[in-house]
């Protein structure tokens, strides 16, 4: 059985660029701290849009243009993808349906013991991850590290949480 951790949209215009909180800046030691430490897979996510985001449905409800495929902002914080060892997983809305398709695999050919997952933002992509990984991998532990996460807002954080505590999602505080 193997471990898995998931390390979502740890991006330079999601800590101190275009959508940067002091709160993502904050978690940034320690979501390195859990990198280099996790003893398992990791996977990273990468939220990947292009020159039309506002003319997205998502560019339309928040129009602030932020991780143009190529850009700085859309890169992984430096210190983190330096720790990163497989091809990033891009992905053009808050969930990966590629991401639950790829973890039902990984579950069917060597079963998951846990995926954990850390990063930005809890209450959009991190929670929308936890749930696609709940249903694509129902009978597995799926583990959120609250203090590897930062939202929106502090308070839109905690909601997250706890809606993910709801739907049996482990939170560890």
């Amino acid at each position: 059985m193997q471990k898995l951790l998931l390390v979502i949209d740890m991006q330079n215009d999601f800590i101190d660029g275009a959508l940067g909180t002091k709160e993502a800046v904050a978690i940034v030691p320690a979501v390195k701290k859990k990198i280099e430490s996790f003893d398992g897979t990791i996977l990273f996510t990468r939220d990947t849009h292009f020159e039309n985001y506002l003319e997205t449905q998502e560019g339309s409800n928040l129009p602030v243009t932020h991780c143009i495929k190529g850009t700085d902002g859309w890169k992984i914080r430096s210190e983190l993808d330096e720790l990163r060892t497989n091809e990033a997983i891009d992905k053009v809305t808050f969930g990966s349906s590629e991401l639950g398709l790829m973890l039902a695999q990984m579950n069917a050919e060597d079963p998951l013991e846990s995926i954990t997952i850390i990063g930005l933002c809890t209450d959009i992509c991190v929670i929308s991850n936890a749930m696609i990984a709940k249903a694509f991998c129902p009978e597995v532990p799926i583990i959120v590290d609250a203090k590897c996460c930062a939202g929106v807002t502090p308070q839109s954080h905690e909601n997250a949480l706890q809606a993910m505590e709801v739907c049996q999602i482990k939170v560890e505080r």
